[in-house]
């Protein structure tokens, strides 16, 4: 029999007061794909971090292929055939495909011959596993899902025979998705092993061999994944019984809260990425807006909420015309709260602690501040109140954004712009990157602020998100809509097709 690929033996990791990694066994079996599933902040990703030299252990055992080795950087890791892809990429956008894949490389024995090399080998990759790039790209110019092609090659390049991915499908389209497993799979065919950090159930039923689960930094349990099923890893994730909440029954008739008429706005280049749109969100409603990535979704979004200046076209709050100028801090005190799409780039500064990033936006606020100066103490009591209700966790207000997972970031974004008491809420991707306790937990706020009479304009790409929430579907396709459908009276076939621009050309409104 062959040694096992990974094992890991009495894994410990703390930051300070967290127990990140609890004694942690893992055993990955050679040529396999194997899942590593678990809530936010559950410490798989600090186990993957310390297998890929991030960090190293407190304490434990780490073999690979049969060899006990010390692993303190990732050049360690590397040189043990070990490769990771980020959840958020480590690339240069200005430089090449090539140029990206040589980085950090170019002195060593795989470099010889320089790009001329490097190209054919990106070419080679392409053609073995189905990932065609172009070498000479600029990268910054690449959509997301070839930018991860990239990443996945670069840790080819470098000799890996084991491939860490972190969440790989958080900002792919389904198509892309599909286009990902395909590679996998043949990457496993080829002998290479595969761990997969993922929260997504449905992806480690489609396309691992084995699952471990990880729960509050321990490893709770270990299945073979044509032995298991979504239910039972759910419950062992979390500890409990899961069920996803879903509105009930169509919405009644109310006041029109956001009225969009003839809506376009080009982007920061002068592009035009929503063209002549329109659509009305009602009071007590979730209006879904679906679309492949990369539609105008993002776009509109920023522009209903100040943050990008429409070209043309009228928004009315409440019935009252918005002027054009009107800043997000302006949208904010129309009634308007807005959860972006990106809590990195625009709704977290990560470098601030945790009372500062729950404040953004609202510093201003008499509840935060003495005058002109911002009351600490208050921000800090404010917040912790927030943890507790939205189940933060650590409930530390004082702890650095950037070392909480990336679900619990998105529960101080969303208990930040909920807790406003907004007329209208647009809430962008709510639940990217999110485990399924946590999304449970956002699907539930959000349909209260709906029974609550909020107006909630919802932009996800996840259709299975869309059509649990939404009492009406509006598809986006190049900066348009396609159409309007009541929930009830579609399903995910037709709005695909419309996602795809191939049916439903109307810009009619499903009332």
């Amino acid at each position: 029999m062959t040694s096992p690929a990974i094992r890991l033996v009495g894994i410990e990791k703390r930051f300070g007061a967290v127990h990140a990694n609890r004694s942690v066994d893992l055993v990955v079996e050679d040529g396999t794909i194997h899942g590593i599933i678990g809530e936010n902040g559950a410490g798989k990703s600090t186990l993957m971090s310390i297998l890929f030299g991030f960090y190293e252990a407190d304490a434990g055992e780490i073999i690979v292929h049969g060899k006990p080795i010390r692993i303190r950087s990732s050049a360690d890791a590397i040189a043990a055939g070990i490769g990771m892809v980020h959840q958020h990429f480590m690339l240069v956008e200005t430089m090449t495909v090539a140029e990206n894949v040589m980085l950090g490389a170019e002195g060593g024995v795989l470099t010889e011959g320089g790009l001329a090399k490097a190209r054919a080998e990106i070419v080679r990759f392409g053609s073995e596993y189905g990932m065609q790039v172009d070498p000479d790209a600029i990268v910054g110019e690449l959509s997301v899902g070839l930018q991860q092609r990239v990443e996945i090659i670069k840790a080819l390049y470098r000799g890996a025979q084991i491939l860490i991915l972190d969440e790989p499908t958080g900002v792919l389209t389904p198509a892309e998705a599909e286009q990902l497993f395909r590679a996998l799979a043949e990457l496993r065919r080829q002998g290479r092993t595969i761990l997969l950090i993922t929260h997504k159930l449905k992806e480690i039923m489609a396309i691992t061999d084995s699952v471990s689960v990880m729960r509050r930094g321990e490893m709770v349990a270990h299945r073979r994944t044509d032995e298991t099923s979504p239910q039972e890893l759910a419950e062992l994730m979390v500890g409990r019984a899961v069920g996803l909440p879903t509105r009930t029954g169509g919405s009644v008739p109310s006041d029109i809260l956001l009225d969009v008429r003839g809506l376009t706005v080009a982007d920061p280049r002068g592009v035009v990425r929503v063209h002549d749109l329109s659509l009305t969100v009602r009071a007590g409603e979730i209006l879904g807006v679906a679309g492949v990535s990369g539609n105008g979704q993002s776009e509109l979004v920023e522009s209903l909420s100040g943050m990008l200046p429409r070209r043309s076209g009228e928004v009315l709050l409440k019935g009252q015309p918005v002027p054009a100028e009107a800043h997000a801090g302006r949208m904010r005190a129309l009634g308007l709260a807005h959860v972006p799409e990106d809590r990195h780039r625009m709704g977290l500064v990560t470098s601030f602690p945790a009372h500062e990033s729950a404040i953004l936006g609202h510093q201003g606020s008499s509840r935060y501040c003495k005058g002109v100066i911002i009351d600490r103490n208050a921000a800090i009591r404010d917040t912790a109140d927030k943890m507790a209700r939205f189940d933060v966790r650590p409930q530390d207000p004082l702890l650095k954004t950037a070392n909480f997972s990336g679900g619990n970031q998105q529960k101080i974004v969303i208990a930040r712009e909920f807790e406003t008491e907004p007329d209208v809420l647009i809430i962008a991707q709510p639940t990217r990157g999110v485990d399924i306790g946590a999304i449970a937990f956002i699907h539930q706020k959000i349909l209260e602020l709906k029974a609550a009479g909020k107006a909630i304009l919802l932009v996800s790409v996840e259709l299975d998100e869309i059509f649990a929430l939404s009492d009406r579907i509006a598809v986006m396709c190049g900066g348009r809509v396609m159409g309007v459908r009541r929930t009830e009276e579609t399903d995910q076939n037709e709005i695909g097709l419309m996602m795809a621009g191939l049916e439903g050309a109307t810009t009619g409104d499903a009332a």
